[in-house]
């Protein structure tokens, strides 16, 4: 089963990607993925699209969601997947931590502004399809728009991260309230692209273990933003911390994901996946295909 070309990370014009979820289902299936996941930062708002519009395609699915949290002063993602999209607390918790974007955007805003980039925050919000979660990346297309930067990624690393002008920071969910609204909503906890988080050996580890103590249970190893050493460094992370191996892409748009949807190499076979937990949970929506897919190749 870990040949299994799932993508259980990706995003919709819900929170900061570009296609509509109905569109992210169409190309994760023209991709080849055979389990999919819409996990839209901070909202469930296009959950129940996302699954009309896989099972329409024949594509296995599985309910899911990326919640931000604060954590030893950085910007932490916590994957939730299998989880029941119309979870009370969950919905609650995730409307909490949303509340705070808008006025952090024009924080954001005034920044940019005094670095010479006006009308930031009406131009953000015109980028994003649901205007309670305007987010950096909204921000960057609309400075790539103006012809500030080539692509966005350039955007980040001259504007939008901590030092840079339009860097503002905030705080998010707590790492033990995330893994408990997960877990509530019937959920499995995953840390997302953990190669991302500029964290000390001992943060790192403190991260692990705090979140395996309020009973996370997965991390993501391949994802679009791991090279081959940093699937092999959360793939050993994985086996010492007996946490069920991840897969997702994190697309956010045909421009600018550095993977497309079904595109990463497959989970190395000395993992447990991640699906085989959700499917014991019973989490998943549509039959999986026994055989290997044509999921890209294993990773070390």
């Amino acid at each position: 089963m870990h040949l299994l070309n799932a993508d259980l990370h990706s995003h919709s014009t819900v929170s900061d990607g570009t296609l509509a979820p109905e569109a992210v289902a169409e190309r994760a299936a023209q991709g080849g993925v055979q389990l999919w996941a819409l996990t839209d930062h901070d909202e469930v708002g296009g959950q129940q699209r996302a699954r009309q519009a896989a099972l329409d395609l024949g594509l296995a699915w599985t309910g899911g969601v990326e919640v931000s949290v604060s954590f030893a002063g950085e910007t932490v993602h916590i994957v939730g997947l299998g989880i029941d999209p119309a979870d009370e607390a969950l919905r609650a918790g995730l409307a909490a931590t949303r509340a705070g974007r808008r006025e952090r955007a024009r924080q954001m805003a005034a920044g940019l502004a005094q670095a010479g980039i006006g009308g930031a925050f009406e131009g953000a919000l015109r980028h994003a399809g649901n205007p309670d979660l305007v987010s950096r990346t909204h921000f960057a297309r609309y400075i790539v728009e103006q012809g500030h930067c080539a692509h966005t990624h350039e955007v980040f690393r001259h504007y939008l991260t901590e030092g840079k002008p339009g860097f503002v920071p905030t705080q998010w969910a707590r790492l033990a309230d995330a893994v408990r609204w997960i877990r509530g909503a019937g959920g499995v906890a995953v840390i997302a692209h953990p190669g991302r988080y500029k964290f000390t050996a001992n943060e790192e580890y403190a991260l692990f273990t705090e979140f395996i103590a309020h009973g996370g249970t997965a991390v993501e190893v391949i994802t679009g933003s791991h090279g081959s050493a940093e699937q092999v460094r959360f793939a050993d992370a994985a086996l010492e911390f007996d946490l069920y191996a991840s897969r997702g892409s994190d697309f956010h748009s045909p421009e600018e994901s550095r993977t497309a949807l079904g595109a990463l190499p497959s989970l190395p076979g000395r993992l447990k996946p991640v699906w085989e937990a959700l499917a014991e949970r019973g989490r998943i929506e549509g039959a999986l295909a026994p055989e290997p897919s044509s999921a890209g190749p294993v990773a070390a």
